[in-house]
């Protein structure tokens, strides 16, 4: 959906890597393991909604994050070579090896330990490794513009592959197995309703996406519940509503379409409790203004949802055809983020799109996380600049400076906010908060 490109992905899993290897780091040989039994582990209270897709630790920690977003690259984990410092972990019968680099640069623990409430986005990218792509890339998938498949769960040797990354990932980061810290939410993909750019399949048209990614969520919840009773699963979804991210039918659909359709499959099926992370970027990328968005009507065919009509999203999840076991599905803000404007009061406006969306999620009811993308601007995001920091020139992502927005991230969701906020007020051209809400379902 948006121009990012999978170089920042790459990017991101390095920075994982680096960070994460001392911190994570517990077992000194490679341990065998098998799935066992569902442990009563309850979902980590409601802390607050602040959240960040992470590239510092320390610094995320100050700004008083709540929630993180990790990519991990399952391409990345997979050992074929069955090297012997690798983890090796037993499924269905087989022993499967996983880097032990890639594991241990997963940065949960020093989140967790703070605190935070960490979701996992599991991504299949391409490699160069014409063995490791045989498993887990769909063979229809032969356009990767941006270097992310979806998986590979119609092949039986890529399901099962698949379901032995997800097993000894959902193992590790359980409540039992707490040296290493404890995810609390899976996204399997990204932005599939856009999956000719974001979860390659091949052509396709909605029934046939939402039957393969389906079956991808299902596999990933089966193997969590063999570890954590209540760490929960996401499907991920951008803004398009009933519009579509392309023109052609077989590479994008309608978020709405897909998500009725793999609403109607669950119950056919045997229904389970998957949930919604949600991107709702503003219409125009590059324009941080959200208020200004024409598309994002206030009835429920609009054809997208950004944060100016959010509220469509979690009203129409409410629809008692949509509800599992009575209840709706959770709703997290995964991935969204907004540009700064090459012009004198660009970091001014876009730390104003930030305050508008921070008041339409707060006074949203049934969204749990709002999860900012970005940490620091990255250079390879098509000329997008989402960071807090900047990027120190001739870098892809080292951090420069602070930009207006830390601040005001820093505030929110303290008692400091209306002080920090108050700055953005004439550039929305409104005179209080409550202009913002007007006409949302407020508790």
């Amino acid at each position: 959906m948006s121009p990012k490109h999978i170089p920042g992905v790459f990017l991101v899993l390095i920075l994982f890597v680096n960070l994460g290897a001392s911190a994570a780091r517990g077992d000194v040989a490679p341990r065998v393991a098998s799935p066992g039994a569902s442990v009563n582990s309850p979902f980590p209270p409601g802390v607050g909604l602040k959240g960040l897709q992470v590239q510092m630790i320390d610094d995320a920690l100050k700004l008083g994050i709540k929630h993180a977003a990790l990519n991990v690259s399952l391409t990345a984990l997979i050992d074929l070579d069955a090297h012997p410092d690798s983890f090796r972990w037993k499924s269905g019968g087989r022993t499967f090896y996983f880097s032990r680099g890639a594991v241990e640069g997963i940065p949960v623990l020093p989140l967790s330990t703070a605190g935070v409430r960490v979701y996992l986005i599991l991504l299949s990218t391409v490699t160069s490794e014409p063995r490791l792509n045989r498993i887990v890339r769909p063979a229809a998938a032969r356009e990767v513009p941006n270097g992310i498949t979806g998986f590979n769960v119609t092949d039986p040797e890529g399901r099962r592959c698949f379901e032995a990354c997800v097993e000894f990932l959902a193992d590790r980061f359980s409540q039992q197995n707490g040296r290493f810290g404890r995810v609390a939410g899976y996204i399997v993909g990204n932005e599939v309703n856009s999956h000719g750019e974001w979860y390659c399949l091949g052509p396709a048209k909605t029934a046939q996406v939402a039957a393969e990614y389906l079956r991808a969520v299902r596999i990933a919840h089966t193997a969590v519940r063999r570890s954590s009773s209540d760490a929960r699963v996401y499907i991920s979804l951008e803004h398009n509503w009933t519009s579509r991210n392309n023109a052609d039918p077989l590479k994008a659909c309608p978020g709405r379409e897909l998500l009725d359709e793999m609403n109607r499959l669950s119950k056919a099926e045997g229904d389970f409790n998957w949930h919604i992370a949600f991107h709702p970027y503003p219409e125009n990328l590059r324009d941080p203004r959200t208020w200004r968005d024409k598309s994002a009507l206030p009835r429920a065919d609009s054809p997208k949802i950004t944060f100016k009509n959010l509220e469509q999203l979690t009203r129409y999840l409410r629809r008692p055809e949509l509800l599992c076991q009575g209840e709706p599905r959770h709703v997290i803000l995964s991935e969204q983020g907004f540009d700064t404007p090459d012009k004198p009061d660009g970091q001014a406006v876009q730390a104003a799109g930030f305050c508008y969306a921070w008041i339409k999620v707060a006074r949203t009811p049934g969204i749990d996380a709002f999860i900012l993308h970005r940490h620091v601007d990255n250079a390879q995001e098509g000329g997008l600049n989402l960071g807090l920091w900047t990027h120190q020139p001739g870098s892809i992502a080292t951090p420069g400076e602070k930009k207006q927005i830390y601040e005001v991230f820093r505030a929110a969701g303290t008692t400091d906010w209306e002080r920090a906020f108050r700055f953005a007020l004439p550039i929305i051209g409104i005179k209080t908060w409550d202009e913002v809400t007007s006409g949302t379902d407020r508790p």
